[in-house]
This record gives C-alpha cells, sequence and structure tokens, in this order.
C-alpha cells in the first residue's frame, strides 16, 4: 500500500493550508488525522463540515461522543477511540464509567445512553438496517425518530474518519496517548497482510 504523508501546515496542499491553520488554533496543534486528510482537501473539508454540522445536532455533547465513540470501536479504531476518549473525559466531562464501557465493547450503565450505543452499533454493524427492538427501544427511551438520522450523520462522520486512519495508518497524536486503545481480544480487526 502506498504510503501517505501527514502534513504539516507548511507541507499541505494550498488549499489545504488555511483548514490545518484552524485545526492549530482550535486544538494548539494539528491533529495527525487532519494532516492525513490534507492530502485531499475536499476531504479535510468534509471532515471539518461534517464535524461542525454533527455538533449542531439535538444530542447532548456527552450524546455525540457515545455516538462517536461506538462507531470508531465497532470499526476497529483505535486512533478515533484514543481521541474520543480523551474529549469525552477531559473536554466534555462524561462519566468515565460510559466511556470505559465503550472501550470494553460493555453494556453501558445509563439506559438511555445504551440505548443510543445500541442503535448507533446496530446502524454501523447492520449498514443502515435497525431491527425494530433496537429502534423501539431508542424511541422508548426519549429519543426522537429525527435523532436517529442524527446519529446516522455521526455513523457517517465517522466513517469517514476511521477509513481513513485504516487506509493512511494515522499515528496517533501524543495528545491522545493516554487513552491509546487496545481492542479487547474478542475483537478480530480486519487487516490487511
Amino acid at each position: 500500500m502506498p504510503q501517505f504523508k501527514i502534513h504539516s501546515i507548511l507541507t499541505a496542499p494550498v488549499s489545504a493550508q488555511p483548514l490545518l491553520e484552524r485545526a492549530l488554533k482550535k486544538y494548539g496543534f494539528v491533529p495527525n488525522l487532519q494532516g492525513g486528510l490534507a492530502e485531499a482537501p475536499p476531504a479535510l473539508q468534509a471532515y471539518i463540515e461534517l464535524t461542525a454540522l454533527f455538533d449542531q445536532t439535538s444530542l447532548s455533547p456527552t450524546e455525540r461522543q457515545v455516538v462517536l465513540l461506538v462507531v470508531s470501536a465497532e470499526n476497529h479504531c483505535s486512533y478515533c477511540v484514543a481521541a474520543h476518549s480523551m474529549i469525552a473525559k477531559h473536554m466534555v466531562k462524561a462519566d468515565p464509567a460510559i466511556i470505559d464501557a465503550i472501550r470494553n465493547l460493555q453494556p453501558l450503565p445509563d439506559p438511555k445512553l445504551d440505548a443510543l450505543a445500541n442503535l448507533t452499533r446496530d446502524v454501523v454493524k447492520n449498514r443502515g438496517v435497525v431491527c425494530g427492538q433496537t429502534f423501539d427501544k431508542f424511541i422508548t427511551v426519549g429519543y426522537s425518530r429525527a435523532q436517529v438520522l442524527e446519529v446516522v450523520l455521526g455513523v457517517t462522520l465517522k466513517t469517514l474518519s476511521n477509513y481513513t486512519n485504516h487506509i493512511i495508518d494515522t499515528p496517533l497524536d501524543t495528545a491522545f496517548q493516554a487513552e491509546a486503545w487496545d481492542e479487547p481480544a474478542h475483537c478480530s480487526s480486519q487487516k490487511c497482510a
């Protein structure tokens, strides 16, 4: 497989440079994922715009992180699990027990968030075909039909970043190292030889 470059602001294509400059201002560093996506400026722009749109949904910051973490764990993306664990714990201040349950592929201790995680998991595993019981539970615990589609938006966002990380083999940023994730033993990653 061809090697991909993790671009800095200086090495990125000209149209990606302002996007990376915004990342630097926002985070204090350019995350390696964005440096990798800079190879294709429209892909980087799509990631940034999808993130902004997902942030506008009716899901709370914790609920959004649950969606992003579940998708990343289901897609075996160690980069995004680490990054969103850090964001969830330290920026959003989500309950660490929730984050740990997702990282360990266990039921969540909060029934409403567990229903959200199960719907998200079904969307990913079944390519959008959600079983009636999962959907009914999601609605019963207080979510809306509109929020089903907001979950799909989150899945779309994470699919872009998870697949990119797999393809370009994105190295984990130092800022996320404390939350590095090794898949639980019962997961089987489908990596190429």
